[in-house]
């Protein structure tokens, strides 16, 4: 049995007899019970099938692709070891998702570092690991990274991130390549020319391409299209500088649905204006066929994830508003605080009950904006019912925190009727374990 939410849901999501969501075989209720909750649940089927589409429908249109997952979105090493085994590289952008690459033993060449300050330490670790780029994201990182790989006599490969102010028209805490942004060298700013002759001219860097993101989710074709085409005819004056074009990024942002009636495009639209773009306009400017680098990070993450609560305490303000409260919030899923991001909801052990009343499911965090979803409307609601919340693999537990001192959950993977833990919820003695009395 299918439901509304079907297309939000992981792809193995269904209803059993007993009228309780079932992921990846796994009974969630069953799950709750042996993990406890709040829980996160992964369905392994969905994440790598997510992982083949963006390859399919991107070396479809344009062989010479390379899909990296943006683990900014979620990682861990269970995580880091499914896209690898995929064959997707990687793109980290702090020293911790760098550690988690390397324990997992990564192959260092799938490896992209991207990120507007990176530390000594953490270019240090890239280099010590030989990884295959860094994304240098100002002219402090230029020299500091020539100096670094100077010392070591060794020539490292980078990309240099580019803003080619274009507004992708999404929430403006997540757009990053207008001219007003703190990640990459402006063009409108003679920034980006710059830069380009810097790198060309340091000793112990190689310049192999150029990156640009605009931000996300984009649910929008034509940004991308426009961007390439912004870029790509910037780059063609430094052809006669010595600028060869071997990579070209256009990032990542891929949107994915977090509403029944508001859908994303598929992955093959997205590979069909970027692909098409691409080779278009490096046709016209003489660039041949660079190696396209996607970047999707939600888009593969994103709907393999279910957010899965207890409810607890009922308030009911007659006329007003109805509060279910529920043994999560704000500090296992803090997006809808932050940008007022929108979900929906299912009631898990009720999934074959139609829909009778206006609730709005809180958070146990002592804020009153931990409100995860306003006004929604569900099958009647008691305490110790089970709320699940889908489209919650990206961004929710890689923002998690300890606010109120409450442990993180746990996250388990299910596939074929099994569940394996992924990752241990936390104790109280995890949390005081740095402090020094």
């Amino acid at each position: 049995m299918t439901f509304p939410n079907a297309m939000l849901f992981p792809t193995t999501a269904k209803t059993n007899a007993k009228g309780r969501l079932t992921l990846g075989g796994c009974d969630v209720a069953d799950l709750a019970g042996e993990f406890g909750t709040p829980l996160y649940i992964y369905d392994e089927d969905t994440l790598r099938g997510m992982c083949r589409d963006f390859v399919r429908e991107f070396t479809a249109r344009y062989a010479n692709t390379k899909v990296l997952y943006a683990s900014k979105a979620f990682v861990n090493p269970a995580i880091a070891r499914l896209v690898g085994e995929e064959g997707l590289g990687i793109d980290v952008v702090s020293g911790g998702e760098l550690a988690v690459a390397r324990a997992v033993k990564f192959d260092p060449e799938g490896i992209f570092f991207h990120g507007n300050n990176k530390t000594p330490q953490e270019l240090e670790d890239a280099l010590d690991y030989r990884i295959g780029r860094v994304v240098v994201d100002s002219f402090h990182e230029l020299g500091l990274l020539n100096d670094l790989a100077r010392k070591r006599g060794v020539t490292q490969r980078i990309m240099l991130r580019l803003s080619p102010g274009v507004d992708p028209h999404t929430h403006h805490h997540t757009t990053t390549g207008i001219l007003d942004s703190k990640f990459g060298f402006s063009i409108q700013t003679g920034d980006a020319a710059r830069a380009i002759e810097q790198a060309l001219a340091a000793s112990n860097l190689k310049l192999t391409g150029i990156h640009f993101h605009l931000g996300s989710p984009i649910f929008e074709l034509e940004p991308y299209s426009i961007a390439v085409d912004t870029v790509l005819s910037f780059l063609a004056s430094f052809k006669k500088k010595g600028l060869k074009l071997e990579e070209f990024s256009p990032g990542g942002g891929f949107a994915i649905g977090y509403l029944r009636d508001r859908l994303p495009p598929s992955v093959g639209d997205y590979a069909d204006i970027v692909a098409r773009a691409t080779r278009d306009c490096a046709a016209t400017h003489g660039f041949g066929t660079p190696r396209l680098i996607v970047e999707p990070g939600r888009a593969i993450v994103g709907r393999a994830g279910v957010a899965l609560y207890r409810v607890g305490g009922i308030k009911d303000i007659p006329t007003v508003r109805k509060y279910v409260s529920l043994d999560g919030g704000m500090g296992d899923n803090i997006r809808p605080a932050l940008y007022d991001a929108k979900y929906e909801a299912v009631v898990a052990n009720k999934m074959g009950e139609k829909p009778s009343e206006k609730v709005t499911l809180a958070g146990k965090y002592c804020e009153s904006g931990d409100v995860l979803i306003r006004d929604i409307t569900l099958p009647h609601i008691e305490s110790g019912d089970l709320v699940a919340i889908p489209s919650s693999g990206a961004y929710a537990p890689a923002m998690a925190s300890n606010y109120n001192l409450n442990p993180r959950p746990a996250i388990v993977m299910v596939k074929d009727g099994k569940a394996r833990l992924i990752r241990r919820r936390e104790t109280y003695k995890d949390l005081m374990a740095a402090d020094v009395v």
